[in-house]
């Protein structure tokens, strides 16, 4: 039965439809938990390369930030995260801090203001990586800061999702809350499975560019 439309008319508009959906489909796509996590190169905040396949063999943690996002400040005023970043650097993981926001965007930051950040706070990620493009976030479909995703040293993804069980910006909080960056590299570096391995990430969106 005919539409009624030129054929040419309908299959520009099927292409154009699939050209739209295809940037969705890939986002949603991009990172599950199971699968081996998309490589990636960024500039960290020294001006250095860093790079995913540099750390295999290695476990690894990506932790999307934002300064002033209140549920980020809340694990950083409190010395919560800088405490996690010590300890599982301590135990050869490599961390990386991960700004995501757009020049103009809440969270946007120089190079220079993240180092003197870092040192303020008296944080220690292995790196802060600068993504001001997003296309880090975009690869790993990056939602709220901070999120949280644990690779392993195969190179799959081991956990995404919260820092923990408390999705509030109140530094109380933290105390007696289920940490999970905690539980799945403990579990994974004993060599049991993750569990949860997946949670859904709280705190501010990630300011992708306009």
């Amino acid at each position: 039965m005919s539409s009624g439309l030129p054929s040419g008319f309908r299959l520009s508009s099927c292409a154009a439809l699939v050209a739209a959906l295809l940037p969705i489909l890939a986002a949603a796509q991009s990172v599950r938990v199971g699968a081996p996590a998309p490589a990636f190169t960024a500039t960290d905040s020294r001006g250095q390369t860093e790079s995913l396949t540099g750390n295999r063999g290695k476990y690894v943690v990506l932790e999307w930030h934002n300064q002033s996002c209140p549920f980020t400040k809340k694990h950083y005023v409190s010395g919560n995260m800088q405490s996690l970043q010590k300890e599982w650097t301590a135990k050869g993981v490599v961390w990386f801090t991960v700004i995501s926001s757009s020049p103009g965007h809440q969270g946007y930051v120089t190079s220079s203001e993240e180092n003197a950040y870092l040192a303020q706070m008296h944080a220690a990620p292995t790196a802060a990586l600068l993504d001001p493009d997003a296309k880090l976030a975009r690869l790993y479909s990056a939602k709220a800061t901070p999120q949280m995703i644990v690779i392993d040293p195969k190179g799959d993804v081991i956990y995404d999702g919260a820092i923990d069980d408390r999705p509030t910006p109140d530094p109380a909080d933290i105390k007696g809350a289920n940490n999970y960056v905690t539980d799945a590299l403990t579990e994974a570096m004993a060599g049991k499975p993750v569990n949860p391995a997946y949670t859904r990430p709280y705190g501010c969106a990630v300011k992708y560019p306009d």
